[in-house]
């Protein structure tokens, strides 16, 4: 652990890779990996992740959401099943162990990937609260993953099109969660005034 992530609250955060083929051995998985790898280089935060590989099953898909917002996740990603296919129904697991959804998550979600692919209306993608955790649909490929939490920028770094995990960190400060820091050239956590602490020392 670095001296800069010791001076910010420690989180856990829960990871799910949503796939028949995968969780099965067919293929090697690349949604945990690419989760991991992001919320490494987004988050000043000392980090502890709770991973999951399961199929496309709705059942299971809740009851591993559901262990991971009370083994204390603050914040729960996944990825994958939530396309118009038959067996995709992770949006249907999530919905159904939701306190309150939060529907703009979804929404920016598909402004950002309609910048790519006209098949962006076909994503499914929902966010919801249960408790004091945010869970939150992701796409199942690692490039829109990234593309979709950090927003778009132009080639001098500006932000064009806000990604979702601006709103993230105030969202879970309003449940009553950890503060959790981003490193700007990443990612640019957004709070009003009011909220912000002094950043830690760098």
């Amino acid at each position: 652990m670095t001296e800069n992530a010791a001076a910010c609250d420690a989180v856990r955060i829960g990871i799910v890779s949503v796939s028949d083929r995968a969780s099965s051995g067919v293929y090697v998985d690349q949604g945990l990996p690419a989760l991991q790898d992001w919320l490494g280089r987004a988050l000043r935060n000392p980090v502890t992740f709770e991973s999951r590989l399961i199929p496309d099953e709705q059942e299971q898909i809740s009851q591993a959401l559901i262990e991971l917002v009370d083994a204390g996740c603050c914040l729960v990603l996944t990825t994958g099943g939530t396309g118009p296919a038959l067996r995709d129904v992770t949006p249907e697991a999530t919905l159904a162990i939701a306190d309150k959804e939060m529907p703009g998550f979804g929404e920016q979600m598909r402004q950002i990937s309609l910048r790519f692919v006209p098949t962006a209306i076909l994503s499914r993608q929902v966010a919801v609260i249960r408790g004091q955790s945010l869970v939150i649909n992701l796409p199942g490929q690692p490039k829109a993953i990234a593309q979709t939490l950090e927003g778009l920028k132009d080639a001098d770094g500006k932000s064009l099109v806000p990604g979702i995990f601006a709103a993230v960190p105030y969202c879970i400060d309003l449940l009553g969660g950890p503060y959790l820091e981003t490193r700007s050239e990443v990612c640019d956590a957004f709070r009003p005034k009011s909220a912000q602490r002094a950043p830690s020392a760098r």
